[in-house]
C-alpha cells in the first residue's frame, strides 16, 4: 500500500481536477459521450441478464452460444496483451527506443483488460459467483479456469508495474513487467487453446490459433500504441518530442513485420482449411464467398492488413499522419476479425455432414440491441478512462514520459549526464 500511496502522491489532485475542467469543449463533450456510453452499456447488460434474461435479450442461442460479447472480450484482451508485450521491450528487456511509451502503454493495457472484464462480466449471469468458485473450487483440467486465473494475475502484475513506473523504480517495474509478460502470454495462448481444442468445431480445431493469437496481439498492441500516443499529444496540445518520434518509428517498423506475419498466418489458415473436411469447407465458403465475405475481404484483408501495411510502408515510420490513420483503420477492422473468428466457427451445424434435413443450412446470427449497447459500453469505458488518465497524469509530463536506466544520474546544476 505504501507504493500505491507514493505513486498517487505524484499526482496533484487539485491540478488534475482543473485540467479536466479546463480541457476545452471538445474534450468534455467526448468525455461525457464515452461516460454516457459506459453507463448505458452497463445498464443494458444488467437489464439483459438479471431482468429480461440473456436468452431473450441477447442474440445468442443453443447453436451459437458465443457471439459479439465474447469477440469484444477477445478484442480487448488481445489489445491488452499486445500493449504489454510491446511496452516490455523497453523497460523489461532494455531496448531504449521503446522506453518513451512505457507508462502510457502499461496504463492502456490495464484499461483494456478492465474493459474486457466488464464486457465478459455483463455476458455471464453471475460474475461474482464465478470469481468465488474460480478461487475456491479450481478445475485444473479446464482451459477456461486457467484463462481466468492467468488473466487475473496478469492484471495485478500490470497494475503493480504501472505503480513502480510512476515511482520511477525501474528494477521492480521490470520484475513486475516480466511477470506480466509471462502470465499474459500464458493466458493469451490459453485463450486461443480454448478454441483450438474443441474437436466438434473443425474451423477452430488445430495448433494454429494459440500462435495466431500471440502474433495478432503484437500487431494489435502496436496499432493501439501508435494511435493513442499520437492522440494523447493532440489532447494535451503538445508536440511529439524526438525520443517519442523515434519510439513511434521503431514501433511502426515492428507493425509492418507483424502485419506480414499475420498475413502469412491468414494465407496458410485458408489453405489448410481448404484441404480440410466438409465442415471446414462450408465455414471457409461462408467466410470468403458467403454471408461473411464482405467482413473478410473489406475489414479483415483490406482494412485490417493490406491498407495499413501500405500506409506504414510509405510512412517509413516517420509520417505520423499516415501512421495514425493506418492504426485507426487497423483498430476498427481488427474488431471484425475477432467477430468473424468467433461466429464463423459456429455457423456450420454439427449434423450437416450427416445429411440431417433440419441442419442442412448454415446458422445465422445478428447482434441484439442489448449486445450492441454492452459493446459500446466497453468502448465507452476504454475511451473515458484514457481521456481521464491523460489529464490526471498530465500526459505523463511531470512524472517523466520514459524510464531512465538506473546507472545514469543527472546533475541538476550542470545538466550533464554522469555515468
Amino acid at each position: 500500500m505504501t507504493g500505491f500511496s507514493k505513486a498517487w502522491e505524484t499526482v496533484d489532485i487539485k491540478a488534475a481536477y482543473n485540467r479536466v475542467l479546463c480541457a476545452g469543449p471538445f474534450y468534455l463533450a467526448f468525455m461525457s459521450l464515452f461516460g454516457l456510453l459506459f453507463i448505458i452499456g452497463v445498464a443494458a447488460g444488467i437489464h439483459a441478464v438479471h431482468i429480461v434474461g440473456s436468452r431473450h435479450a441477447y442474440g445468442t442461442y443453443r447453436e451459437i452460444p458465443l457471439a459479439i460479447l465474447i469477440s469484444t472480450y477477445i478484442f480487448f484482451v488481445v489489445a491488452s496483451t499486445g500493449l504489454c508485450l510491446v511496452s516490455s521491450i523497453g523497460h523489461v528487456f532494455g531496448v531504449r527506443d521503446f522506453m518513451p511509451i512505457a507508462k502510457r502503454s502499461v496504463l492502456l493495457s490495464v484499461i483494456t483488460i478492465l474493459a474486457g472484464f466488464i464486457v465478459i462480466g455483463l455476458e455471464i449471469e453471475n460474475p461474482i459467483r464465478m470469481a468465488i468458485y474460480n478461487a475456491l473450487s479450481p478445475n485444473l483440467t479446464s482451459n477456461i479456469w486457467w484463462m481466468g486465473t492467468l488473466y487475473s494475475f496478469y492484471m495485478v502484475f500490470m497494475i503493480i508495474e504501472f505503480v513502480f513506473l510512476m515511482l520511477n523504480n525501474h528494477k521492480f517495474a521490470a520484475t513486475a513487467g516480466l511477470l506480466g509478460v509471462i502470465s499474459g502470454v500464458a493466458a493469451h495462448s490459453n485463450l486461443g487453446g480454448i478454441f483450438a481444442m474443441i474437436h466438434g468445431r473443425e474451423f477452430w480445431y488445430g495448433p494454429y490459433l494459440p500462435i495466431y493469437f500471440i502474433a495478432s496481439a503484437l500487431m494489435t498492441g502496436c496499432a493501439f500504441i501508435i494511435f493513442f500516443v499520437i492522440l494523447a499529444h493532440k489532447i494535451n496540445r503538445t508536440t511529439v518530442d524526438s525520443a517519442t518520434e523515434r519510439a513511434l518509428e521503431v514501433i511502426g517498423k515492428l507493425t509492418i513485420l507483424m502485419l506480414a506475419v499475420v498475413m502469412f498466418f491468414t494465407a496458410w489458415k485458408i489453405l489448410t482449411t481448404a484441404a480440410g473436411g466438409p465442415s471446414k469447407l462450408e465455414a471457409l465458403s461462408a467466410l470468403i464467398s458467403g454471408p461473411y465475405s464482405f467482413n473478410f475481404w473489406v475489414f479483415e484483408i483490406a482494412g485490417g492488413m493490406v491498407l495499413p501495411f501500405v500506409l506504414f510502408f510509405i510512412s517509413k515510420g516517420k509520417n505520423l499522419r499516415y501512421m495514425f490513420v493506418a492504426s485507426a483503420i487497423m483498430i476498427f477492422c481488427i474488431f471484425f476479425m475477432r467477430l468473424d473468428l468467433v461466429v464463423v466457427g459456429q455457423i456450420v451445424p454439427l449434423y450437416m455432414d450427416l445429411g440431417v434435413k433440419e441442419f442442412a443450412e448454415l446458422h445465422t446470427y445478428s447482434p441484439s440491441l442489448h449486445e450492441i449497447l454492452v459493446v459500446l459500453g466497453g468502448f465507452g469505458f476504454c475511451g473515458a478512462a484514457f481521456l481521464l488518465s491523460e489529464k490526471i497524469f498530465d500526459g505523463f509530463r511531470e512524472t517523466g514520459n520514459h524510464v531512465e536506466p538506473e546507472n545514469v544520474v543527472v546533475d541538476a546544476e550542470t545538466a550533464e549526464e554522469v555515468v
